[in-house]
């Protein structure tokens, strides 16, 4: 759930955010002041804090800068037969082709892409019609095709990851105030999962987890931004939406991320409490009950059901006893993929040990750990949905799997992990300027780990990058 932001509304002014339940001197000191002066005060604040708000999402470009300079400095090359099928795809639309094609056009996509000419491309499969499909949930060829069709493909996954950037910046520095968003970038941008699948253009696992991102990003905004207008907030949350079910038609199972987000923002919106009109909680929700009409239309007219997908039945199972196998081999998979993950850990047991011992407590203080317990839960349940959901996967137990292969399936929950590291990031005591400097020096290290993890995860996969 979503505690909204129990603020008044003058103390969103950056110069004024409040950080860790606790406000600045100056914020302090405007209470007791005529309402004129306050005013005046405010107004200053406000300006004085342009500043640092620009410095921040400048700092927050450059960590993503870093990450195109690294994904961009190797060379592009197919990792493994996936990359193969959603090429075949993309270059099928932007030929003017739909999603299937014939037998001879099949094969005459397998030839011109250097596959075997005498069968359809790899991982394709034959519908009930005679015609051919690639077996991948369909929503990334959609996305990607202009940026094929305009040469620039390997652009595609960081247009995206931009997108993620900016999500979560705005989300996390209206939840975490001064230097939030430049924490939950950072960290974003700083994964060794997040540099390994930006790299490949071809593969969707860089853009759904960037569209997760940029959709938490923009509804955890939506539901904070107490003092915007109506219209605004509406809107913010509408898109956040839409990047939430366009990355759900990227990949089926985020179903389960954009459930926990509806839910959400159902037990966010309180009358009185979110300030969110009722209209605008339906508006969302309705959003979602298109998405998800259209996609059981899509798939009963393309593959014969509403609820079947291009693989045959079988091919991709969950059972309870994968669990066992899987919680035994992934942890080490995942903390060399994403080390991020144990400040999200530290994290949500400090949020709740924080709430624990000021539950109690009337205030400001009291609402901040209120607060940020729910919004905690929230991004807590995101990444547990999924990788819950993963845990059961069988084809995961193979214990001659390396990192590359297998992490792909939880890098949805990258950017609720973000966003909770960057909770930790921010509580770092000392001095504004300290802290930040502390933050930074967290980040770049972190980058560092997460380089030395891009190179390391394809070269035990026996690709050269350079």
């Amino acid at each position: 759930m979503l505690e909204p932001d129990a603020r008044p509304a003058w103390r969103a002014i950056p110069g004024l955010a409040v950080s860790g339940g606790t406000t600045s001197a100056t914020s302090d000191r405007a209470e007791h002041v005529p309402a004129a002066a306050a005013a005046d005060r405010a107004e200053f604040v406000a300006e004085r804090g342009i500043r640092p708000v620009w410095v921040e999402a400048a700092l927050a470009l450059a960590a993503f800068a870093v990450l195109c300079a690294v994904v961009l400095s190797a060379a592009p090359q197919a990792a493994e037969p996936d990359d193969g099928a959603y090429h075949a795809s993309i270059v099928a639309m932007t030929e003017g082709h739909a999603l299937t094609l014939s037998t001879a056009q099949a094969e005459t996509l397998a030839g011109k892409l250097g596959d075997n000419p005498a069968a359809p491309p790899n991982q394709w499969v034959q519908l009930s019609d005679g015609r051919w499909i690639s077996e991948k949930d369909p929503g990334y060829p959609f996305l990607a095709a202009p940026f094929e069709k305009l040469g620039i493909i390997r652009l595609a996954p960081l247009v995206y990851g931009l997108l993620a950037c900016l999500g979560l910046f705005v989300g996390a520095r209206r939840w975490l105030g001064r230097f939030g968003g430049l924490a939950a970038v950072g960290l974003y941008c700083s994964s060794g999962a997040a540099l390994a699948f930006a790299w490949r253009e071809y593969m969707p696992t860089f853009t759904d987890a960037s569209l997760i991102a940029a959709g938490t990003g923009a509804v955890l905004w939506a539901v904070l931004a107490t003092e915007a207008s109506s219209r605004r907030r509406s809107w913010a949350g509408l898109a956040g939406f839409a990047a939430l079910e366009l990355a759900t038609f990227v990949r089926y199972t985020n179903i389960a991320i954009l459930c926990c987000a509806a839910v959400a923002v159902i037990a966010a919106w309180r009358p009185g409490k979110a300030g969110l009109p009722l209209a605008t909680l339906c508006s969302w929700l309705a959003s979602v009950v298109v998405f998800g009409a259209g996609v059981a239309l899509f798939d009963d007219l393309v593959y014969g059901g509403p609820l079947t997908t291009g693989y045959r039945p079988g091919e991709v199972t969950f059972a309870l006893g994968a669990i066992g196998p899987n919680l035994r081999l992934m942890p080490a998979h995942l903390l060399r993929a994403m080390p991020m993950l144990v400040l999200g850990l530290i994290a949500l047991a400090w949020i709740i040990l924080r709430w624990l011992i000021l539950r109690r407590c009337g205030g400001e203080a009291g609402a901040a750990a209120r607060r940020d317990l729910w919004i905690g839960i929230t991004l807590a349940a995101s990444w547990l949905a999924i990788w819950g959901l993963y845990s059961a996967y069988t084809w995961t137990t193979d214990p001659t799997s390396v990192t590359v292969q297998v992490v792909r399936f939880y890098l949805p929950a990258i950017g609720a992990i973000a966003l909770l590291g960057a909770w930790l990031v921010t509580r770092i005591p000392g001095r504004a300027w300290l802290s930040g400097l502390t933050s930074a020096a967290v980040i770049a290290a972190l980058f560092g780990v997460g380089v030395w993890s891009f190179y390391a995860m394809y070269a035990a996969f026996g690709v050269r990058l350079r």
